[in-house]
């Protein structure tokens, strides 16, 4: 590469990144207008943590469902809502006197060069050789050096506001790491038809039990996603899918149903079940 195609690429990158701090710190000033006490928008004014963490979790699955669908444009968009959704906590926590995004970028920044000693070198400008079990003893360490209480379980640190299905994932993870699992497919097959003979003794009692009836369905779902993990499918993505297949074959039910003059809810169970098996052969 020549000087002069050098300087040029150098000169592009910096524009680049005065481009994106522009655009960052316009996101910011957006904010605190937004949140102004005199003239910003009224619904941005009353928000608080608590208000807006629904809203952040809907815009993460927007993420992953944009990133399902592969169309990039959207992806973009979609990390951008997700982004907002950090400078809004930023703001209302630098209105507190708590934090900032600045506070947020860099402590982020120290715990991924923290956590990757053998990437990043240390103050001895040395890197450090990458050990088994090294993220989760770091991990550990941080937390020690917080002054949290120690928990010494396998099951630290994995978080209660997880989606059900993905904390049920993580649980078995974190299990099967110290040998607490099936080695074969059998017994965990075993396993799910026992969880739904269960089902039914307590749907089928004289007596019912509602609270007994959820119970052995989670007993259900729980051992639904073991399987997932033994085969190794991701079982949020496999239900992701399985949702939207339903969807789009439901969808082609109403079509028919609307092209013979129909509504779903009057059209017969015999009628809606010859529809959704059109809908499952044009789907393959």
């Amino acid at each position: 590469m020549t000087d002069s195609n050098l300087k040029n690429r150098l000169a592009q990158h910096k524009a680049s990144n005065n481009t994106q701090e522009t655009a960052l710190d316009e996101l910011l000033n957006i904010m605190r207008q937004l949140r102004d006490p005199v003239s910003g928008c009224e619904w941005d004014k009353q928000q608080t943590f608590a208000s807006i963490a629904p809203y952040t979790i809907e815009e993460a699955y927007e993420v992953a469902d944009a990133i399902n669908k592969g169309d990039m444009e959207h992806i973009r968009d979609e990390l951008g809502d997700l982004l907002f959704q950090v400078v809004f906590y930023a703001q209302i926590a630098q209105e507190l006197g708590e934090f900032t995004f600045n506070d947020v970028a860099k402590a982020i920044s120290d715990k991924m060069r923290r956590r990757h000693p053998h990437i990043f070198a240390g103050l001895d400008g040395k890197r450090i050789p990458v050990q088994k079990g090294q993220w989760e003893q770091i991990k550990n360490q941080e937390r020690i050096d917080a002054g949290k209480a120690q928990d010494n379980s396998v099951l630290a640190n994995v978080p209660t506001g997880m989606s059900p299905l993905l904390r049920a994932q993580k649980l078995q993870q974190k299990c099967a790491k110290v040998g607490f699992d099936w080695p074969e497919l059998g017994p965990v097959l075993d396993k799910l038809q026992e969880e739904i003979v269960e089902v039914l003794e307590e749907v089928n009692a004289p007596v019912p039990n509602q609270s007994a009836i959820e119970d052995e369905i989670g007993d259900v779902l729980f051992s639904v996603v073991n399987l997932a993990r033994h085969v190794n499918v991701d079982a949020q993505t496999a239900l992701r899918k399985a949702s939207n297949k339903f969807e789009q074959r439901f969808r082609h039910v109403e079509l028919i149903a609307n092209q013979r003059g129909q509504a779903v809810n009057e059209t017969s169970l015999t009628e809606l079940e010859e529809f959704w098996q059109q809908a499952k052969e044009l789907s393959k």
